[in-house]
């Protein structure tokens, strides 16, 4: 049987060679049959906003939540911000955020994707949390993912050299981050 994922995109279009769907074709040809990756279009892409995307991710895991969960830049802010606010009952054992925007500096400043104080403290203990930045990513510097790991401090940190922001060619860390929890969870 096959493992699903729940893939929350970046902010834009989301086609073709744009946005997050060339990452997305990536893990579904690396992950293989094993894996069954969802990649929903959030609403609104062009112009997201927390309030509509936070009500789709209701209706996506209102059921039940996958065991693996993955956002690339705005969505991974959304999917962490959701988790540690809205406190779901999700059953994920992994949360996997890439290229993710810190919210609340003075370059990336937009109230409704802030996270809240000591969001560490809120969510799952039994949730494992990667991110994972590049380098020469020319949309969210690397100081955003310094910042993630001061502030949940018990995430694995993923520092890679190229990737840039979408990671058109991949990302096998990832692929091989997910393919190990799977294995040690004994999803497959």
């Amino acid at each position: 049987m096959a493992i699903d994922i729940l893939f929350i995109h970046s902010a834009g279009v989301q086609s073709g060679d744009e946005g997050s769907a060339p990452f997305v074709k990536y893990l579904r040809h690396s992950l293989g049959a094993n894996f069954n990756v969802s990649a929903p279009i959030m609403p609104q892409p062009d112009d997201p906003s927390y309030e509509r995307w936070s009500n789709k991710l209701r209706e996506l895991l209102q059921h039940q939540s996958p065991p693996i969960l993955i956002g690339h830049s705005l969505g991974g802010s959304v999917l962490l911000k959701y988790i540690s606010e809205e406190n779901p009952t999700i059953a994920a054992a992994g949360l996997f955020l890439v290229a993710t925007p810190f919210w609340g500096g003075e370059d990336w400043n937009a109230d409704e994707f802030v996270l809240r104080e000591n969001v560490a403290n809120f969510l799952p203990d039994t949730l494992k949390i990667y991110f994972y930045q590049s380098g020469d990513d020319d949309v969210v510097s690397i100081e955003h993912l310094s910042r993630y790991s001061n502030t949940i401090p018990n995430a694995a940190v993923n520092m890679l050299e190229s990737g840039g922001h979408t990671f058109k060619n991949g990302l096998p860390y990832l692929v091989e981050d997910i393919q190990r929890l799977a294995e040690k969870l004994e999803l497959k």
